[in-house]
Formats: structure tokens, sequence, C-alpha cells
């Protein structure tokens, strides 16, 4: 296929999933007042239920704002001539290729990022704040933007600059080497995510001696899971939203619970909560995760080795001289198909995680305080509950409150 032709595959496979997203928005807005499921009567009540429904409403508006903007960056890019004029900025600064690979892809992650923050801004100060989600500053804002940056180019200066030499080194054995730091790398961050990474954003500080910690030390026990120390995270410094995750495996591993889930919830329904995240620790959910992750890398890379050295990759965005860094984006857009299917497929597989890992802390502890601990927290943060079911097939990565708590009482 020559360059023309990719080109307006290129644009076909844009305002095709463009259109898609979009009719998928409104499927689910046009679910926004549906009647709410007998079982889930008690969550809001009907001022609550109102004030839902207005928090969707402005989010679908402002996100078909974003999405029309992004569409029109874009499409205005590749049709004007933009990658050919990012390519020159570099090209004029050096004629390193990982030197260009790194300027290029950071002129254009950086410079998109800036274009996107006056709506990042609004998100936060205008919608968030008018719903009272938001706990963040300006000052915060701006750091955690510096902060991202800089993890960006660091980590991703250094995924990237390995990538370019393997290819550079062996040809289109590339993708081997490149498999083999992605998987180091990835394995890495799951173990010291928290360690690491948390820290620049985030306090993290051992749960104090009490109640709370007793009741969970003693599930833990109960259920044979060594755990060495739960965290408790500063979510509230920028929001009112509540969140638990697991992270690691072996020795590293290690609960984080919000501040804002304390907060809200029981001890019981923490522990509830605890219990669902080390059902998946016990299901190996991380490990299958991380190991279908790293085949789905594999699988990329391995297409990416057969087309990165066509001179029509780079030609069909627009660039004047054939390179890896232009190729790459080229076919980082041609592939955005099959990816889209990937993550169906994952999402599918984690709806399946998450009712395994519910019926873990059904078993182990109680459903009840589980139940109630996913009522507050979906009240709490407003969220939906008569999602359309297209909606959630392709895009929900847990399942809809209501079909766990059907789950949980079966």
């Amino acid at each position: 296929m020559d360059s023309t032709n990719l080109f307006y595959l290129i644009i076909g496979i844009i305002l095709l999933q463009f259109l898609i997203e979009t009719v998928l928005d409104f499927l689910n807005f046009r679910r926004f007042n549906d009647a709410i499921p007998p079982e889930l009567q008690d969550v809001f009540d009907q001022e609550e239920y109102l004030k839902s429904q207005e928090y969707k409403m402005y989010n679908y508006k402002f996100g078909l704002l974003t999405s029309i903007f992004s569409l029109g960056l874009m499409l205005g890019f590749l049709s004007f001539g933009g990658f050919e004029w990012v390519d020159q900025i570099v090209r004029s600064v050096t004629d390193n290729s990982i030197l260009m690979t790194l300027l290029f892809f950071g002129i254009i992650a950086i410079g998109s990022d800036l274009l996107s923050l006056p709506f990042s801004y609004y998100q936060t100060f205008v919608i968030e704040e008018k719903f009272g989600f938001n706990k963040s500053t300006v000052r915060l804002f701006i750091l955690d933007k510096l902060k991202g940056w800089m993890m960006l180019v660091l980590l991703g200066g250094i995924l990237l600059s390995a990538i370019v030499w393997f290819y550079e080194w062996s040809g289109a054995a590339f993708w081997l080497y490149a498999l083999g730091i992605i998987a180091l790398f990835t394995i890495s961050m799951n173990l010291f995510y928290s360690r690491l990474i948390v820290p620049l954003f985030n306090k993290q500080s051992p749960l104090e001696d009490g109640e709370l910690k007793d009741k969970i030390s003693a599930y833990a026990a109960n259920v044979g899971f060594s755990l060495r120390q739960v965290f408790v995270l500063d979510g509230s410094k920028r929001s009112t939203k509540a969140n638990a995750y697991f992270s690691g495996f072996g020795k590293e591993k290690r609960v984080t619970l919000f501040d804002t889930l304390i907060n809200d919830l029981e001890q019981e329904e923490i522990v509830a909560v605890l219990a669902h995240e080390v059902g998946h620790y016990k299901k190996h959910h991380i490990i299958i995760n991380l190991v279908l992750s790293l085949l789905l890398t594999a699988i990329t890379l391995y297409l990416l080795s057969l087309f990165i050295s066509n001179p029509a990759f780079s030609y069909a965005i627009g660039v004047s001289n054939p390179s890896f860094h232009a190729a790459l984006i080229c076919f980082g857009i041609l592939y955005s198909p099959i990816s889209e299917v990937s993550g169906l497929a994952m999402n599918i597989l984690s709806r399946k995680f998450e009712f395994q890992a519910d019926d873990y802390a059904k078993n182990t502890y109680h459903s009840s305080y589980l139940i109630s601990s996913l009522k507050k927290l979906s009240k709490n943060s407003l969220s939906n509950l008569s999602p359309h079911p297209a909606y959630v097939f392709l895009h929900y990565s847990h399942p809809p409150l209501i079909q766990r708590i059907r789950n949980l009482k079966a």
C-alpha cells in the first residue's frame, strides 16, 4: 500500500473511532434518566440523584467538546503538515537519530499536553469544584504537570532511546530486545511503583495502630495473607473521591488505602474492601494481567518490526524524510483498531476478575459490608447507576454496581 492510501486509511480510522465513541457516549447519555434499579434505591436520595444527573450531564457535554477538539487537532496536524513541521525543527537541532526521536516525541507530547491544559484546568477547577470533589490548588495542579513531564522525559526517554538504539543495532530483530527492556521496566514498576513513583505525588504513611489495623491484621491472618503494612495515601489533597489499590507481589506486595476511603467507610466496610483486594492477589490476577500485558506488547512490537522500515509509513503522515519516529506515529494510528480489540478483551477479563475478587471477599468476610461500601463509594462519587450495556461492554474495567450487588447477593 502506498503512502496516499495509507494517509486516507489513517483518516478513516480516526473518523471511525470518533464516530463510535460519540455514538457510545450518546447511548450512555440517553440512559441518564432511567429508573434506578430497586437494589440501588438507597444509594441516592432525590436531591443527590438530581445532583448525580447534573454531574453526568456536565461531563457528557464536556467530553464531547474535548473529543471534537482532539479530532480537529489531529486532522489538522495530518492535513497541514504538522508532523513535517516538527520533524524539520528536530532536524535543525541535531542529526543524531536517538536525539531526533526524543525531541520529536517530546515536542508532540508536551505540546499536546499544553494545548489540552485549559480543558484539564476546567475539568478540575470548574466541574469537579462545582460538585464538591476538587481539593487541589492551582499550585498543586501545576506541580503535578511539571512532575508528570519530568517522569515522561526521564522514564519515557530512557525506554525510547533504548528501543531506537536496538533498532539501529539489530534491525528487524530489535523487537526482541525492546520486549526485554519493556518487560524489565514493567516488572520493576509493578514491584516498586509505590516506593519510587507515588512519593513524588503523594504522601504515604503506615496505617496507625488501633482498632482498624487490628481488624485488618486479624483478617489477613485468617486467610493466610502475609501483610507487613497497610499504607494510607493522602488522596484528600486532590479530591474527595475514595479509592484503594493493591500493588506489587512477593515481599513487595502492599495495600494502599486513600484517606478519603477511611473517612467515608466504617471499619468493617474497609476490611471488606481490603478483602476484595486480597482476592485479586489470591486469584493471581496481578500476575495474569502482567503476563497478558507483556504478551500484547510482544505482538505489537513484532508487528512494528514488520513495517517500521517502510518509507511509506513516514510519507503517510506528511514527513518528507523517512525515519523511525515518523513511522512509529503512523504505525500507532494504524494499530489502534487492534489495540481497541485487545483492550476490549482485557476489559472483559478485568470484569470477570472483579467478580472473582468480590466472591473472595464474600466467602472470607461479609458480603453485606462490601455491598454497603460499594454503595457509599458510588454515592460519594456520583457514579452512573444505569450505564448503557454497550458502553459497559466496551469501556468498563469493573462491572456496573448493580451487577456486582446482584452477584454478591447470589
